[in-house]
């Protein structure tokens, strides 16, 4: 499968959203172990996306709510299509109609308010970075959003001991030196609320370092380094 450098953004997308064929899925799925930027591409399409899934709050509904939908409808034992009555046998099916019928518009509201929300907080990052270790392999991938906030996905297999943990870093400038981002809970991926600094840049350094329980005792990376990479703007 040839995938033009320019469209491996918008294809990462349209895999992570279920928009591909059964077929263009699976050629996606045997492409990615061969391809770190297309594997990364679909790791932080998966990240930005997320809110889709997780960010919906339970909504609180109107009490007048159900009586507005049931006024919208017609009487029970009425066709809701011409308005006539119907005999008694079909009112039982004419009542079970009214009940899927409130159901289906009240978890369709619901689903679509939630849905508006979540996509209206989908925010996209400023930079990405994609981080590999020494023999070139994929280990994370850093999306920085320049609000104080940077998303942490991690892909490759850490082995973490009890009393070391992994710090995320950036070198904002170097006048400013290695700054840190956060600390990783274990080896899951997690979302760092960093400290106010300036926008981030095209070409910025982002690492992971291995270090002591509680992080770096000097404000610098002291340990050895996991992975690092480059930041990119989004195409």
């Amino acid at each position: 499968m040839t995938i033009r450098r320019d469209e491996i953004a918008i294809l990462a997308d349209e895999y992570v959203l279920g928009l591909l064929e059964a077929s263009q899925a699976a050629e996606i799925e045997a492409e990615m172990e061969r391809d770190s930027e297309l594997e990364a591409a679909i790791a932080a399409s998966r990240e930005r996306f997320l809110p889709l899934d997780t960010a919906i709050q339970p909504a609180e509904l109107d009490e007048t709510l159900w009586q507005k939908i049931e006024n919208a409808l017609p009487p029970q034992g009425t066709n809701p299509i011409s308005g006539t009555s119907k005999v008694a046998n079909d009112n039982r099916s004419s009542g079970g109609w009214r009940t899927a019928a409130l159901s289906a518009i009240a978890a369709t509201l619901v689903m679509a308010a939630g849905l508006v929300w979540s996509l209206n907080r989908i925010v996209e990052p400023v930079v990405i970075a994609v981080l590999l270790n020494e023999t070139g392999q994929v280990q994370a991938v850093v999306e920085d959003f320049g609000n104080a906030n940077a998303s942490v996905r991690l892909l490759g297999d850490f082995n973490v001991p009890e009393d070391k943990t992994i710090q995320v870093w950036t070198l904002p400038s170097k006048d400013m030196g290695p700054v840190s981002l956060g600390l990783i809970n274990g080896t899951q991926s997690a979302v760092l609320q960093a400290p106010a600094l300036p926008a981030p840049r095209d070409n910025q350094l982002y690492e992971l370092t291995l270090e002591q329980a509680g992080g770096s005792p000097t404000g610098r990376p002291t340990g050895p380094i996991l992975a690092k990479g480059f930041a990119r703007e989004p195409l």
